[in-house]
């Protein structure tokens, strides 16, 4: 048996001074408040269908009632948390705002451009300069719009019974917008990015749910990551341009005389001439390329810059994170529009055929041809009436499958790729009084801003 004493040592138990450490504990997971999306594409679908049926019907007065209908989905179809957003807007409000807003730009579109086209002929005597006044005088009456109507949406909007709501302040955005405009002119784009920060700034920060108030954090230096795609197609597009026009033109043998071209392509056309003497022909390709790549910069930019501000959108304990990606976007986009839009087209094909049908075929050469129908024993107006119907029902279905094929995903994806990483705050939220609004959206139906949802 060794008589060598046991170490002592501070983790021991025969220690005289033994030190207890305190249970390690990991710290608190942050409160993530998670964004679903629970509607579907066949559900909006004959709801689409149906509430423009009868906007159809009613010659454009239900297309109010269509609107609400059509955010009550999508805003019940948002969940935050599990708890839907509601939208509480009044059809019948958004038609009197759509009358009031009517008479009161009737009355300042017909007094300005009275007086301004009697300056025009007065002092320059001439009317163009008039006409571009007039719509130069419009321009910071569309910026209002799109504030008021803004406004308008978040004050019908709630969440778990508390409102949101956005400061008066339609004319100082109004005016803002106009000097950002001009600053991003004359720099030839390149504020671009600072004009769409501050211009979300104003907004986000007037911008109230219930008793929080956000505000928009970050610089708007950032915003130049998401314009980095644009910017690199602009700088392509116009390298593009230079070399197909100036260093290696491809029209190379093109005449001095415009005329002359004319009648060379006419020849071609005709089949008497072969070519036009094009220089290596096939770097045309470049064209659409650039034109695509241009399209997707600037998808690109709108959608991406959104998600940059996003992530710096703050309230008092409460912080949002996106991540929309842009490529997806931009695939929505293109895909949605090309059915859209080839519904479109097919329609309007339809039309022409049937109108060839009804009236004769020479009518495709001229309103006055008269021509061997098959149903020329028809009265003129039953035809006048079946081609007015078709008409509706072409632009019904164009905007039935933008619905289901552009917004309904855009949406979706916007729900799904948000979160809060904070949420501490909403237990602090209390309720805010309801925003009159009288005019409603009024200004913006009347502009034809309020076609989205």
């Amino acid at each position: 048996m060794s008589d060598t004493p046991a170490p002592r040592g501070p983790w021991t138990a025969a220690s005289p001074k033994m030190r207890i450490e305190p249970p390690v504990s990991e710290p608190p997971k942050a409160d993530v408040m998670a964004v679903d999306f629970v509607g579907k594409r066949g559900a909006l679908f004959w709801l689409a269908l149906k509430t423009g049926f009868f906007t159809i019907l009613t010659l454009g007065f239900y297309r109010f009632w269509m609107k609400t209908r059509l955010r009550r989905w999508y805003w019940s179809a948002i969940r935050p948390g599990g708890h839907p957003l509601e939208y509480v807007g009044d059809p019948m409000e958004k038609l009197l705002g759509f009358f009031i807003a009517v008479v009161i730009l009737t009355f300042y579109i017909g007094i300005v451009n009275l007086l301004l086209m009697f300056v025009s002929f007065s002092v320059f005597n001439s009317s163009w300069l008039g006409y571009l006044a007039s719509l130069v005088g419009v321009i910071p009456i569309w910026f209002y719009a799109r504030y008021r109507a803004r406004r308008y949406v978040l004050a019908r909007t709630r969440w778990r019974g508390v409102r949101f709501g956005l400061e008066k302040g339609a004319w100082g955005y109004a005016g803002r917008a106009l000097l950002h405009w001009a600053l991003t002119i004359v720099s030839l784009g390149l504020l671009w990015p600072r004009m769409t920060f501050l211009l979300e700034k104003y907004r986000t920060d007037r911008t109230f749910f219930g008793s929080a108030k956000l505000v928009q954090g970050g610089r708007w230096t950032m915003l130049y990551k998401a314009a980095a795609p644009f910017i690199i197609a602009v700088l392509a597009s116009l390298g593009t341009a230079l070399w197909l026009l100036w260093f290696a033109p491809v029209l190379g043998d093109m005449p001095e005389n415009f005329d002359v071209f004319l009648g060379q392509l006419d020849a071609v056309i005709e089949g008497r001439n072969a070519a036009l003497g094009l220089n290596d022909p096939m770097r045309l390709w470049l064209v659409p390329v650039c034109f695509s790549s241009l399209i997707y910069g600037a998808i690109h930019y709108r959608w991406v810059a959104k998600r940059l501000m996003a992530n710096h959108k703050s309230a008092d304990g409460i912080a949002f994170a996106s991540a929309l990606k842009g490529p997806r976007i931009t695939m929505i986009y293109v895909w949605g529009n090309f059915i859209a839009y080839l519904a479109l087209v097919i329609g309007i094909g339809l039309m022409v055929f049937m109108a060839a049908a009804f009236f004769g075929y020479g009518i495709l050469l001229s309103p006055d041809a008269a021509g061997s129908s098959p149903f020329s024993d028809w009265p003129r107006w039953l035809s006048l009436v079946l081609l007015g119907v078709m008409y509706l029902a072409v632009f019904l279905m164009w905007g039935v499958l933008h619905n289901t094929f552009v917004t309904f995903p855009i949406m979706r994806h916007m729900a799904l790729t948000t979160t809060l990483p904070a949420t501490v705050g909403i237990a602090n939220i209390s309720q805010r009084a309801r925003d009159e609004l009288a005019q409603a959206e009024g200004f913006a139906e009347a502009l034809d801003l309020g076609a989205a949802i």
